[in-house]
C-alpha cells in the first residue's frame, strides 16, 4: 500500500489528475498485497479469446516486432508445429517449422525471419529462416551439448540456457522432457545462462532459465531458483550488474519485456502459492517495473495462464487452459472439443499509456 501511495504522488505531479486517477484505480485493483496471498476470485480480467482450433493446443505466443503477426506452438499431442498467425484475429497463415527442437526455441529475428534450434545437420545448431517458410535456411551457430531457449544478439553472439547435471556440475547428456507448461523445470538438471560469441567461445554467466533480452538489446531478465522459490533477476547481456526484481515466496517465471522497456510481464503462482505442491497452484500473469516496484496482477482465473508476450498494441498475449464459452466457440466457428490451451489477451493499461 505504501508503494501505491508513493506512485499516486508521482503520477499526480507528472500527469493530469484524471489520467492519474484512472491508472491508480486499475493498479489498486490489481496490485499484490505484501505479506498475504489473495484468495481465489471469479475471472475479472476481461480476457479476449484469440485462437481456437478444434482439438488443438495453442501455446507460447510471440508477437512480431512490428506488431502484425504472432508465432504460436500449436498441434495435437505429439504432432506439434510452429505456426504464424495474424495478430488481429489469430487466423493461421503458414507453418513456420515442424522441427521438434524449434518448439521451445523459436524466436523473431526481425519482422520477416525467425531463429530456432535444430539438429538437421547432424548436430545441434542455431538456424534462421524466412518466416513464410520459403527460401534457404542459414545456420548462425554450430553448437554442442544440451542447449535450450536461445536468444540471438545484434552483434552475432547469442544467449542460451545450458543444462548441467546436478552431479558435479557436468553437462547433462540425458534430461527428462519437462511438462509443456512448465518450461522452467528440468528434473536432474541445473539450467545456466551462457553467452556464446560468434566464434563459438562460451562463457557461463549465471544459474537461470527463461532469458528475455530487452528491446534495446542491453539487458536480460530471467528466472533463478532460490530454495523452493524462483525469482526474477536482471543483468547486462555480458553478465554484469546483476539485480533481483522479485522476492516473493512463489514461482516467478517466463518473463517478457514491454515494447518500451519499462515493464516485465511474467507467470507466477503468487496469488495462491503452495511451495510444497507448486504444480497445484494457481498460475496468472503479473507485471513488475524494471525497478522491482509496482507489482500488479494482470489476469485472474482459476486456470493456468502463462507464456505472456506484450504487443505494440498495448495488449498482453498469453496461453491459458481456461474454459471457452459456447458463445466464444461459435464466434470461432468451432464445434466439438475446445478444451486445452489457447491464446488469449488482456489490455495492459500502463504499456498502452507509455507507448
Amino acid at each position: 500500500m505504501k508503494e501505491i501511495v508513493l506512485l499516486s504522488c508521482m503520477l499526480m505531479l507528472a500527469s493530469p489528475a484524471a489520467q492519474a486517477a484512472g491508472f491508480l484505480d486499475w493498479l489498486e485493483a490489481h496490485s499484490s498485497k505484501s505479506g498475504s496471498a489473495a484468495k481465489t476470485v471469479p475471472p475479472t480480467d476481461d480476457a479476449r479469446l484469440l485462437t481456437l482450433e478444434p482439438g488443438e493446443n495453442e501455446m507460447y505466443p510471440k508477437v512480431s516486432p512490428n506488431g502484425k503477426a504472432l508465432l504460436v506452438v500449436s498441434g495435437k499431442q505429439r504432432q506439434q508445429v510452429v505456426t504464424r498467425r495474424v495478430l488481429e484475429n489469430g487466423d493461421p497463415v503458414n507453418v513456420v517449422s515442424d522441427d521438434n527442437d524449434a518448439l521451445d526455441s523459436i524466436a523473431w529475428y526481425g519482422n520477416d525471419r525467425v531463429t530456432f534450434l535444430s539438429s538437421r545437420a547432424g548436430g545441434i545448431g542455431l538456424w534462421d529462416k524466412v518466416v513464410n517458410g520459403n527460401g534457404v535456411l542459414h545456420r548462425i551457430h554450430r553448437l554442442d551439448g544440451r542447449l535450450l531457449q536461445p536468444v540471438a544478439l545484434a552483434d552475432g553472439s547469442m544467449l542460451a540456457v545450458r543444462l548441467f547435471s546436478t552431479d558435479s556440475h557436468k553437462q547433462s547428456g540425458s534430461v527428462k522432457k519437462h511438462e509443456t507448461f512448465m518450461n522452467w523445470e528440468f528434473p536432474k538438471a541445473q539450467p545456466h545462462i551462457v553467452h556464446i560469441t560468434s566464434d563459438g567461445v562460451e562463457r557461463d554467466l549465471t544459474a537461470g532459465v527463461n532469458p528475455a533480452v530487452s528491446p534495446d538489446g542491453t539487458r536480460v531478465v530471467f528466472s533463478m531458483q532460490a530454495g523452493r522459490s524462483m525469482h526474477l533477476f536482471m543483468m547486462r547481456v555480458d553478465g554484469s550488474d546483476l539485480i533481483q526484481l522479485t522476492d516473493e515466496r512463489s514461482m516467478d517465471v517466463q518473463p517478457a519485456w514491454s515494447p518500451n522497456g519499462k515493464w516485465i510481464v511474467f507467470t507466477s503462482n503468487r496469488s495462491e502459492a503452495d511451495m510444497r505442491h507448486p504444480r497445484e497452484g494457481n498460475w496468472d500473469i503479473w507485471a513488475v517495473d524494471i525497478q522491482g516496484r509496482n507489482i500488479a496482477q494482470l489476469t485472474k482465473d482459476e486456470a493456468r495462464d502463462g507464456g505472456a508476450n506484450v504487443g505494440a498494441d498495448g495488449r498482453v498475449y498469453f496461453h491459458s487452459d481456461r474454459k471457452v464459452s459456447k458463445e466464444e466457440a461459435e464466434q470461432h466457428q468451432v464445434k466439438g472439443s475446445n478444451s486445452g490451451f489457447h491464446i488469449w489477451s488482456v489490455p495492459f493499461p500502463e504499456a498502452k499509456k507509455a507507448s
